[in-house]
């Protein structure tokens, strides 16, 4: 799998050749063979020692785009699937500005706890659509336009991130 490292020109290939026994395996990190021991591993930490030389690594932030790393005291991100983040950036670019006008985002992460408009629906600026719940918290996710809901994109329960598409309001 390829990973794009943010302070790094080029990309790193890294896979995982074969597994050695419970905590040990090879990997191949751009074209070199290393082995792998992990130490320690639990929600946000992993100890290891590669080539027998030991390392700490702690995940301070992970989305499904990039990591934000910790390792042997140097702050690191690293971006997944960096090929594919260029083609989709450049498809999006593509996309109409208008299409971009008309989606209503939400604002933070968080499970949709009720859906105030639905298709067809007259909305002015400023009306609630949907209310969200994150952190015990509920914040109603308002319409940044006048215009009518032409398509809403979630359904109460579902879990939505930060910036996702709710609503498209024409």
């Amino acid at each position: 799998m390829e990973f794009k490292i943010a302070h790094l020109e080029q990309p790193v290939n890294a896979e995982l050749v074969s597994t050695l026994g419970e905590s040990e395996a090879m990997v191949k990190i751009n074209q070199k063979d290393y082995r792998l021991k992990v130490l320690r591993f639990s929600t946000n930490i992993l100890e290891f020692m590669i080539d027998n030389s030991y390392h700490s690594a702690k995940i301070l932030y992970s989305s499904t785009s990039e990591v934000k790393l910790l390792i042997d005291g140097t702050e690191m991100k690293i971006n997944k699937h960096s090929k594919l983040s260029e083609v989709l950036e450049q498809s999006l670019s593509k996309i109409s500005q208008t299409a971009a006008v008309n989606n209503l985002t939400s604002q933070i992460p968080g499970r949709v706890v009720s859906v105030l408009g639905k298709q067809g629906d007259s909305v002015n600026k400023g009306d609630s659509i949907v209310v969200l719940e994150s952190m015990k918290m509920q914040v109603a996710v308002k319409s940044h336009k006048d215009g009518k809901i032409k398509e809403i994109k979630v359904t109460q329960g579902n879990t939505v991130s930060r910036n996702d598409v709710i609503a498209v309001i024409e």
